[in-house]
C-alpha cells in the first residue's frame, strides 16, 4: 500500500490515490482506477476532496426511494448514510494514522495494521461509490438491456446477455459470507470477466477494472429480502443502469 495517497492536492494526485487504494473484493479491481491508472470514477463521483486530501461521502445520484419496489428506501438510507459513511471515516482515520507514523508520532510497527485498515475501508468506500452509480430507477433507464459496444462485448465474452446474467447471478449468490459480485474489464486480455469478491478487498485479479458490482453484504438487502439473496440479486438487475455501465466500459478502454 502506497502511503503517499495521503497527500493528494490535485486531480492527478487524487486519481493516484484512488488507484492505490480502490481495491475491491474481487481483488485488485479498483472501483476508481485500474493498475494502469484508468479513471472509472471521477474524484467528485468517488468522494475525494483533493484540497483536504481526504475521502468524503458522495451524495446518492437519486432519491432514496427511487429504486423501489426493487430496493426499499429505508435500506438505501441506512446503507448509504451509515454503512458507507463508516468506510469513509475508517479510510480517513487510516490515512491520518499512517501520516502520524511517517512523522514519527506513532510506532512504525503499526504500518501493517493501518495499511490493512486502509485497504478495507477505502475499498469499501470506492466499491459503494461505484455501486450507487450503476443503479437507476426503471423510469430513468434502470433495468434496460445494454446497448452499443458494451452489449457486443457481453455477447462476445459470455455468449449472450442471458448467459452473462446467469453467470453473474450465480457468482454473486455463491460469494462466501460478505462480499460482491463484479463485472470487470481486463485490459490485458481486452475481455470482460465476472468475478467474486469477499469482504471489500479480497480475491485479487490485479489490473482488472470494475464496471458494475452488486453488494451482497446482508446490510444491502436483509430488511426487504431477509436471507433470500437470489431474490435480491434478481431485483438488483432490475435497476442496473446499463447506459452508465457502458460509459464506464468506454472509460476503461481509454475513452473519456
Amino acid at each position: 500500500m502506497n502511503d503517499n495517497i495521503a497527500s493528494g492536492v490535485d486531480r492527478r494526485t487524487a486519481l493516484g490515490a484512488i488507484g492505490a487504494v480502490g481495491l475491491i473484493g474481487a481483488g485488485g479491481v479498483s472501483a476508481a482506477a485500474g493498475v494502469a491508472g484508468v479513471a472509472i470514477l471521477r474524484p467528485e463521483e468517488a468522494g475525494w476532496d483533493a484540497a483536504k486530501g481526504e475521502y468524503t461521502l458522495p451524495a446518492l445520484p437519486y432519491a432514496t426511494n427511487a429504486l423501489e419496489p426493487h430496493i426499499d428506501a429505508r435500506t438505501m438510507e441506512i446503507h448509504h448514510d451509515r454503512h458507507h459513511k463508516a468506510y469513509v471515516d475508517g479510510a480517513n482515520a487510516a490515512l491520518k494514522e499512517l501520516a502520524r507514523i511517517r512523522d514519527g508520532q506513532e510506532k512504525p510497527v503499526l504500518v501493517k495494521f493501518w495499511s490493512r485498515e486502509l485497504a478495507f475501508h477505502a475499498s469499501g468506500h470506492f466499491n459503494h461509490s461505484l455501486f450507487w452509480q450503476v443503479m437507476a430507477s426503471p423510469k430513468s433507464g434502470g433495468g434496460a438491456a445494454p446497448t452499443g459496444e458494451l452489449a457486443g462485448a457481453i455477447d462476445r465474452d459470455f455468449g449472450s446477455f442471458e448467459k452473462f446474467v446467469g453467470h453473474f447471478k450465480e457468482a454473486a449468490r455463491q460469494v462466501e459470507g460478505s462480499g460482491w459480485g463484479w463485472l470487470v474489464y481486463q485490459p490485458m486480455s481486452g475481455k470482460l470477466l465476472v468475478l467474486q469478491g469477499e469482504k471489500q478487498q479480497d480475491m485479487t485479479v490485479w489490473g482488472a477494472v470494475p464496471l458494475m458490482g452488486v453488494d451482497v453484504w446482508e446490510h444491502a438487502y436483509y430488511l426487504q429480502y431477509q436471507n433470500k439473496r437470489p431474490d435480491y440479486i434478481a431485483a438488483f438487475l432490475n435497476v442496473v443502469n446499463w447506459a452508465r455501465v457502458g460509459e464506464f466500459y468506454q472509460r476503461a478502454r481509454g475513452g473519456k
